[in-house]
């Protein structure tokens, strides 16, 4: 039975895009919830300035707490090598380094073009190897590799060659994101075979935008195509604000429907991560929750792929690493 990596992003792709700000204690509950679920892959925080980012000021906090529970591996974003420096002080286990395919995008996002932003992911590889932090994972997040709604289409040929680039500048492995909802599921299909003749076992994750109602279409195309590791957001929270009108990430409850429906193996118990939206709705009431499964229900035949034993919250203090 194939098991899918689902990387649940929503407390950091989620909650950066939006104008209000999540109460630490929030974010902790949250963690707390998609732990108990059976989560096991969260990306947790960006390490940017907070004058920038006022929704990501926590972000030690928050990776410090997520760090506490055990066989859960902890991402974050760094753009930056200063961020970076303040990501491996955290001691997070993964850092992804936001690399645009396009030039428009990149510069509007990160300031540099995207052969510069390689460059600042090869420093943060040496910074990685110089702390002596061998153990994290730099991963090359390749933002707008399917289309930008700056640029318009991003030709192949150009994510093959900034895969290369990024390769050569040390990433452990390299994610493909739909950061603005352009992507159907014959392009992804045709695109992630070519980067997969570059990268190899190195391209394992995607990242996908639901802006045009064809998120999970695609995860299923990428999944069929070898990808094991996919991001979703809780409730679809989230977007990138150069992509005006979407309606977030992928839907992990959504997602997770699907896969278990299928035969996959996710180890995530649906019911209980369904359950977990009342926490957003507490501490995000003005926000919008996506998700057709949270809405219909689960059907009477619904059969997960493994029946999974979630923890109650209860439970939680005792299993910490503290």
């Amino acid at each position: 039975m194939t098991t899918i990596t689902i990387n649940e992003v929503g407390m950091r792709d989620g909650l950066q895009s939006l104008q209000a700000i999540m109460p630490t204690a929030a974010k902790y509950e949250w963690i707390d919830a998609a732990y108990a679920a059976g989560v096991r892959h969260m990306e947790v925080a960006s390490f940017v300035p907070a004058k920038l980012l006022p929704q990501m000021a926590d972000a030690k906090k928050v990776v410090a707490h997520a760090l506490s529970y055990p066989e859960l591996v902890v991402t974050v974003l760094a753009p930056n090598l200063r961020g970076c420096l303040d990501a491996l002080e955290s001691g997070a286990h993964r850092i992804i380094a936001p690399v645009s395919v396009s030039a428009a995008h990149s510069l509007a996002n990160v300031r540099r073009t995207p052969l510069e932003m390689v460059a600042e992911l090869a420093r943060m590889c040496r910074l990685r190897d110089e702390m002596g932090l061998l153990s994290v994972k730099v991963i090359a997040g390749m933002s707008v590799a399917f289309g930008c709604t700056l640029q318009g289409d991003v030709p192949l040929a150009d994510l093959c060659e900034i895969t290369r680039h990024v390769l050569d500048a040390g990433c452990d492995q390299v994610s493909l994101a739909d950061s603005t909802g352009y992507a159907n599921p014959s392009q992804v299909a045709t695109t992630l075979q070519a980067v997969r003749a570059i990268a190899g076992e190195r391209l394992r994750s995607a990242h996908f935008h639901d802006t045009r109602g064809l998120a999970l279409a695609n995860s299923l195309v990428a999944v069929q195509q070898g990808i094991t590791e996919l991001d979703a957001s809780l409730a679809g929270l989230g977007g990138c604000p150069f992509a005006p009108g979407v309606s977030g990430n992928t839907v992990t409850e959504d997602l997770v429907f699907m896969l278990n429906s299928m035969g996959f193996n996710t180890g995530i118990d649906l019911a209980a991560l369904i359950a977990s939206r009342d926490l957003l709705s507490a501490a995000l009431p003005d926000e919008q929750l996506f998700g057709c499964i949270a809405r219909a229900g689960l059907p009477l035949n619904y059969k997960p792929a493994v029946e999974c034993q979630p923890l109650q919250i209860g439970q939680i203090e005792g299993i910490r690493n503290v």
